[in-house]
């Protein structure tokens, strides 16, 4: 049962909320600008790249395509994750698409767990079918929003983006719910096609270097670690949280 606020209280939260919206006060800039969208972009710019079209649930079949483990080398990437996390890691695949690595990845942390992230409730429902075919009980599915993955807090001992953040349509505000929901020490795992490479057949928004990549992740207050260069389209970036 709620109290009855005092007339005093009351003037008080007036106040504060009039002085929040006074005339005159400079709002903060926002991150983003305006361009002409290119014919793969949105035409919103961040840090100087043009963000990328989504793709949703009608490429799935793209990302299930049977060639992508020896295009990719996908093989590889799990098995450079595979060294690097722990048997009772959490772990968050954002924007995990139709669970292509998600399901990859249960094995590697079997007292662990494996959070398939997506904004899209179609993809999701492909992976809850292939973990139910697969019966794996340590992958469990969150749908997010353009702003937040809506992970637990502070619960995550790494996140992995595999050719998804260049998507986002609000990057500042994922990254920072993505620091937030990352413990002290856990690392961000960023995946994605070459852009300093002309010879990597993909659209060009959906393609980042690394200088990109390290200037937008360490403008949130990660820390680079390393650039693995091994696979044969695409970098692997790691971050850390300090």
């Amino acid at each position: 049962m709620g109290m009855t606020p005092s007339p005093v209280r009351l003037l008080v939260v007036i106040l504060c909320a009039a002085a929040s919206h006074a005339p005159g006060q400079a709002a903060e800039p926002s991150p983003y600008t305006q361009t002409t969208p290119s014919r793969d972009g949105i035409g919103k710019v961040y840090a100087g790249r043009e963000i990328a079209q989504v793709m949703g649930h009608a490429g799935a079949d793209w990302l299930d395509r049977p060639s992508r483990e020896a295009e990719e080398r996908t093989d590889k990437l799990v098995a450079e994750l595979r060294r690097r996390l722990k048997p009772d890691a959490v772990v968050a695949d954002i924007g995990a698409g139709s669970g292509y690595f998600s399901l990859k990845l249960s094995p590697l942390v079997p007292q662990g767990k494996i959070i398939a992230e997506d904004i899209d409730a179609d993809l999701l429902k492909m992976v809850e079918a292939k973990k139910a075919a697969a019966h794996t009980a340590n992958v469990v599915t969150i749908q997010g929003t353009t702003v937040d993955p809506k992970l637990p807090f502070g619960g995550m001992d790494a996140v992995l983006l595999v050719d998804t953040y260049h998507e986002w349509d609000h990057p500042l505000e994922m990254m920072h719910a993505v620091l937030r929901e990352l413990k002290p020490g856990g690392r961000v795992y960023q995946v994605e096609y070459r852009g300093e490479d002309s010879t990597v057949q993909i659209l060009p928004h959906h393609k980042m270097t690394v200088k990109q990549a390290r200037k937008e992740m360490e403008a949130v207050g990660l820390r680079w670690v390393e650039t693995i260069d091994d696979l044969p389209q695409q970098h692997l970036i790691v971050f850390e949280k300090p």
